[in-house]
Order: C-alpha cells, then sequence, then structure tokens
C-alpha cells in the first residue's frame, strides 16, 4: 500500500513538473523569438539543469507479468557470467602488485572511506571495501559519521584525506542524507585522488576522443571487463544502456562509445523500451527496478549486464530481504547468450575495480611502474 501511494506522489510530482516546464519553455520561446519586446533573450534553448526531469520509473509491480504471447519457455541456455571468480582473479593480481610496490618504495596504497549515516545497504558496501583492502594489502581509513551530521563535517575530513601523502584514494559512501549537498561534497575530492571516479574533469575526458580520464567510474569499469573477460566483442554491436545515472549509466554509455559500440540509453522517459532494447547485441541495465527488463526485451542471443541491486522483501532470508536485480533472471537465461547474476556479478567487480583505481593512483604517486 505504501509503494503504491509513494508511485502516484511521485507519478503526479513528475506530472506538474512537466506542466511547469513546458509553461518555461513557452515563456522562453516568446522572449527569443521578438514576441516579447523587454527580454534579452537570444536562443530558446534553455539552461541544461532545466532540462533534468526526475528519473522516475514505473512501479516494480508493473513488471511482474509479461503481456499475453510474450510468455518465455524453454531450457536455460545462457551462459552465466561469473563477476566473483573473474573479481577474485583480479584481486589476487592487485595483491601482488600492492607486493612488489611494497617491496620497492616501502609503501602502500591508501584507501579513505567516508560514510555518513546507518543505512544497513551502505553499511554492507563500505564493510565489504573495507574487507577486500586487507586481503589486496591496501591500507584503509574509516570515517563514520551521524545522519545528522553537518556539511562542514564531511568536507573537513575530505579535506584532511586530500592533504594525507598517504591516501592515494578518497570515497564517499553515496547516496547522503538529503540535507546535505552532494554536488558540493564531491566535488571537494582531490581530482588525483578520485578513485570513484565521478570528477567532472574525469568525465569529460571519458568523453572526449584522444583523452585519457585519471580514472573511470567503478562500475562502468567492471561491466566493460566483464565483457571483454567473456570474449564478449564491443566494437561493431549495438548497446542498449538502461538508465542513464552519473554514476552508471552515462558512464557506461560513454565507456561503451569509445569501445566503438553504436550506443542508445533508455531512461525513465523514453517510449516503448522494450522495443529499442530488444534490437540490442549488448544490454547493461541499471535502472533499479526489480523485473523491469523481461525476457521479451531481449533479442536471441543478446549479452545482459544487470547492475540493479534492489532489496526484496523476503521473510525467508536471513535479513529479510533478498537482492534482485533489472532483469527477470529466469526469463533472461532463455534467450540470452550470456548473463551476469545477482548478487555475484557486477558487485564484485565494482570493489575489484575500486582497488584498482587506487592501486593506478598509488603508482602515480610513488612514480612506480
Amino acid at each position: 500500500m505504501m509503494r503504491t501511494t509513494m508511485t502516484s506522489l511521485t507519478q503526479k510530482m513528475v506530472v506538474a513538473w512537466r506542466k511547469e516546464f513546458k509553461r518555461c519553455m513557452s515563456s522562453i520561446v516568446t522572449r527569443a523569438t521578438g514576441k516579447d519586446k523587454q527580454s534579452s533573450q537570444i536562443l530558446v534553448s534553455p539552461p541544461l539543469v532545466s532540462l533534468d526531469f526526475p528519473e522516475i520509473w514505473a512501479s516494480s509491480s508493473d513488471h511482474d507479468n509479461p503481456p499475453s504471447g510474450h510468455e518465455i519457455c524453454g531450457p536455460r541456455t545462457a551462459a552465466i557470467i561469473d563477476g566473483k571468480s573473474i573479481a577474485e582473479e583480479i584481486r589476487l593480481g592487485i595483491a601482488s602488485e600492492v607486493r612488489r610496490m611494497k617491496e620497492y618504495t616501502g609503501k602502500v596504497p591508501g584507501l579513505a572511506v567516508i560514510l555518513v549515516g546507518q543505512r544497513r545497504d551502505s553499511e554492507t558496501y563500505v564493510r565489504n571495501k573495507i574487507k577486500a583492502c586487507e586481503e589486496t594489502g591496501i591500507n584503509s581509513s574509516l570515517v563514520e559519521l551521524p545522519d545528522d551530521c553537518k556539511e562542514d563535517e564531511v568536507i573537513s575530513a575530505m579535506s584532511r584525506f586530500n592533504e594525507d601523502p598517504s591516501v592515494n584514494g578518497v570515497l564517499v559512501q553515496l547516496p547522503l542524507p538529503e540535507h546535505l549537498d552532494e554536488e558540493k561534497i564531491l566535488n571537494v575530492v582531490s581530482l588525483e585522488k578520485d578513485v570513484d571516479g565521478f570528477h567532472p574533469e574525469s568525465m569529460g575526458n571519458l568523453a572526449m576522443r584522444g583523452r585519457e580520464p585519471l580514472f573511470i567510474s567503478c562500475t562502468p569499469k567492471g561491466c566493460i571487463e566483464l565483457l571483454m573477460r567473456s570474449g564478449v566483442t564491443i566494437m561493431g554491436k549495438k548497446a542498449v544502456v538502461i538508465g542513464r545515472s552519473n554514476i552508471v549509466g552515462l558512464p557506461t554509455s560513454l565507456l561503451l562509445q569509445r569501445h566503438h559500440a553504436t550506443v542508445s540509453v533508455v531512461h525513465a522517459l523514453t517510449k516503448n523500451p522494450e522495443q529499442l532494447t530488444s534490437g540490442a547485441d549488448i544490454v547493461v541495465t541499471a535502472a533499479g527496478v526489480p523485473n523491469l527488463v523481461r525476457g521479451y526485451w531481449l533479442k536471441p542471443g543478446a549479452v545482459v549486464i544487470d547492475v540493479g541491486t534492489c532489496p526484496v522483501e523476503d521473510p525467508t532470508a536471513e535479513y529479510g530481504y533478498h537482492l534482485a536485480g533489472d532483469v527477470c533472471f529466469e526469463e533472461a537465461v532463455r534467450v540470452a547468450s550470456a548473463v551476469t547474476p545477482v548478487p555475484g556479478g557486477v558487485g564484485p567487480m565494482t570493489i575489484a575495480m575500486l582497488l584498482s583505481n587506487t592501486l593506478d593512483s598509488a603508482k602515480r604517486a610513488y612514480e612506480f611502474t
């Protein structure tokens, strides 16, 4: 009942936002076309931030059953892309490099993490990152702040880590409490230590041919690594990225383009997303909506990378919930040629890429090759 109410409210907000947007656009066009003699407006195109619609997907309950005639039958034919074992192989390589660095320089990489609040999922993610650091020989520092902390407290902690030469990577676990300005806080992270790859300069260099970003965002980087290590050809293929967040969707689409795929982006306002997706050779989905992508959305033989990690209530599970992806797994394995599971697919790779970025940062700082 609560989910239905919240969905209804958010949908009403979007409708209201669209009406206001149309009104503003009409006003801009009126001024720019000279109908408003008092205006100095020259172009009709508005500031880009004014185009940022809220990214609100339909409720997951809307995707529980496929339309009539789209039922998926047949055997499970897809290969399962084991992100856990691939990530473990990468971590072993990182641990070896860390030992070599320590032997030759007497130093090891250092990662600092700032956790604000007590979200269970964020605490789990941070715990896994700290454990991964320990297993690969990377030093880790953790600052935990309460939900109601002030913005200055977060910025102060980040500034200390920026100045600490033993720290090569700094990250703030997202999401942050609503009263904190996420953009302002993330902008404090030094470019040279932004191992999450969120800095605008890193994102800009990712978008531009001939440029090399200092860091690539961890999850998109992990997705490409999964594809390549699974023997999937990216060059010349049609790819669809579902979701356009700054953390996953946007950098994934840019990275696929850099690997010469022809990329389409599906978002919450895309009409007939299943039609666009069904023509893709590669599908990377990061919408955060359980069962959004059904079997009939997929082209037979497609490769599916499921970034979605959604807690679903489950009284039989140890913690009262289980994790589900954006993709209806039981249907996808009957259509796709390869698919990542949730959990055990992209998640371990994200942490492995974080460790890899931290190692790269330390190599630059210590001039170690």
